[in-house]
């Protein structure tokens, strides 16, 4: 008897769970343009350094030829020679260089910073952070700066947010959450300064935290064990085809401030109707709030066409179907508990690498579209179509091959097709993107895989302590992806190496997490530790029990003579017992 036989009377998965999941998942289409927005709000234009002041009494006439070729003599071209320098100019103009066949020694002719600022190419992008604040050459790690801020404010939220809802409850902080991304989303639109959008995106971070988190558990607790697989994978695909809907909004607005505002604009539709939302009933009965969460349970009864329900579901039914969490609900469990015994510290350490490392190869490949000379809308809906077949190809993997396997070939593979990609020439534009799209496959299907399987390797009465936990690393892991970009100015694939060795190495943790394929859930860290040690817990056994002389605990050393009490024994690490 438990909270899931109190779905099963209310009408299982009915009409309120059907509306309550859709509902609750449509923001995910927009979740994806906030994770992802930078990739175009900050998108880098074609540039190279505005031509000096005065220039402009040169008459291009006077040399016949094009203005493209006439910016010869201003601007060098870069290591590469196929486009102009975008951080140098020449001192002097040079215009030897516009006769064909000179024999200039490039070397030898000097140049200098972009003194007058830069000259941006409109075709791709309107209008960027990058083009109105001018983040390129040393101010280019500014660019990356403020995604890794945004993940902070991500980080943030988790934190606070995720304490909040225990405390105040899941539905509240989501509407909250909703408000303040609405607001603080449509502000950073209106950002006069670098500084101030750094702030907004912070803050809009902090929200999209409390959405998804809050978001998933309010879901998840409505509806019944046995499809929360099949509807939790469902319910993710909103956030996959909201990669495909920023692209279509990005290639239709093109200003970063329009899309900014977009973007973010809906979350006040969504924080109106979130008020029809229920509150957790198992979340009101363990805080002390019954009456409210009959309540809640009578509602859903109703809407799911069970109005019989309602006058047999009393209080004192409720509290015979929840003593279970009610009793456990009186110990208090810490993130220590996730490392205090054997079991649980292999698990722990195991998933910090799998999340941290999953989340940072894939927001490593996410985050730097251009630099696969596809347009960047167009592989922006490439990565997101991909996603689909990777999820299903996740679930089949998991229903046949378990989850440790599937956990390993999954950032294995990435990690293969990473490191396979940093000896395509630049020039195999096709084969670069393919790759590229396959490695973001594959770490997009070790996110499925491990949502599902810390879920099931955490016991009951810590999961949610232990799934903020990895979600924190998980955090750190997408904070740090942007940065690592940067380190393609000291080699241009260093960051690829960086992505696929963090990859390798949480596959290898990842050989050493216990399968839990068709196996049931844990509800205690005894039962961790039984399963997964090869230890068992301290023996518990009712007083007044006794055994016969002579038996003894599997090869553990121990003899009871008659009638002796059991509630005086402890077992001994190691000792089986089997033989009771």
């Amino acid at each position: 008897m438990g909270f899931a036989d109190l779905l099963e009377e209310v009408g299982g998965f009915g009409r309120y769970q059907w509306l309550h999941v859709t509902l609750i998942s449509l923001p995910g289409l927009l979740m994806a343009s906030q994770n992802l927005l930078n990739n175009f709000v900050s998108g880098i234009p074609a540039h190279h350094c505005s031509l000096p002041a005065n220039h402009s009494h040169y008459n291009l006439s006077q040399y016949q030829v094009e203005e493209k070729e006439f910016i010869k003599a201003f601007i060098p071209m870069d290591s590469s020679g196929t486009r102009l320098d975008r951080c140098k100019r020449y001192v002097e103009p040079q215009w030897q260089l516009l006769v064909p066949n000179n024999t200039a020694n490039l070397s030898q002719l000097q140049t200098e910073e972009c003194l007058d600022g830069w000259t941006f190419d409109r075709s791709e992008f309107l209008a960027t952070t990058v083009s109105e604040w001018q983040l390129v050459c040393s101010l280019r790690p500014l660019k990356q700066m403020i995604q890794t801020i945004y993940m902070g404010g991500v980080l943030t939220g988790a934190i606070i947010f995720g304490g909040l809802s225990d405390r105040f409850g899941r539905r509240s902080i989501l509407i909250w959450s909703y408000l303040q991304l609405g607001i603080l989303g449509c502000s950073s639109a209106l950002s006069p300064s670098y500084t101030a959008y750094c702030i907004f995106r912070f803050l809009s971070g902090m929200a999209v935290s409390g959405i998804i988190l809050n978001g998933v558990s309010l879901k998840v607790e409505w509806i019944p064990t046995k499809e929360r697989t099949l509807v939790g994978t469902l319910s993710s695909f909103f956030f996959t085809f909201g990669q495909m809907v920023l692209a279509g909004l990005a290639y239709w607005l093109r200003d970063w401030r329009k899309l900014q505002l977009v973007a973010c604009a809906p979350m006040f539709l969504f924080f109106s109707y979130s008020w029809w939302y229920v509150e957790s009933a198992r979340w009101l009965v363990l805080n002390r709030r019954s009456d409210e969460a009959l309540k809640s349970l009578h509602r859903v009864a109703r809407i799911n066409g069970k109005p019989e329900v309602v006058d047999k579901l009393t209080l004192e039914v409720l509290h015979s179907h929840m003593s279970k969490e009610i009793e456990s609900s009186r110990s208090t469990f810490t993130a220590y508990d996730l490392l205090r015994t054997r079991g649980m510290r292999r698990i722990s350490i195991c998933l910090v690498a799998v999340w941290f490392s999953t989340s940072f190869a894939y927001y490593g490949l996410a985050m730097d579209l251009q630099k696969f000379g596809v347009s960047i809308y167009q592989i922006q809906i490439i990565f997101g179509a991909v996603d689909f077949p990777a999820k299903l190809v996740a679930l089949g993997m998991l229903t046949y091959l378990g989850r440790r396997v599937s956990q390993a070939t999954c950032l294995f593979l990435s990690a293969l097709i990473i490191f396979a990609n940093i000896f395509v020439p630049t020039e195999m534009q096709t084969i670069r993107t393919t790759l590229a799209c396959l490695g973001k496959g594959f770490t997009s299907a070790s996110f499925t895989t491990v949502y599902l399987y810390t879920g099931e390797l955490y016991p009951t009465i810590i999961r949610q302590t232990g799934m903020g936990f990895v979600s924190t690393m998980a955090r750190l892991g997408s904070m740090a992806a942007p940065a690592v970009l940067m380190l393609d100015e000291v080699f241009p694939a260093l960051p690829s190496m960086v992505y696929g060795g963090s990859a390798v190495l949480a596959g290898c943790f990842a050989c050493f997490l216990p399968e839990t394929l068709n196996m049931p859930l844990p509800d205690t860290i005894e039962d961790v530790e039984e399963r997964w040690s090869g230890t068992s817990p301290t023996l518990q056994i009712a007083e007044g029990v006794s055994l016969k002389e002579g038996m003894d605990f599997g090869g553990g050393g121990v003899a009871l003579t008659e009638d002796c009490p059991l509630k005086e024994l402890k077992e001994a690490e190691g000792t089986g017992l089997n033989a009771l």
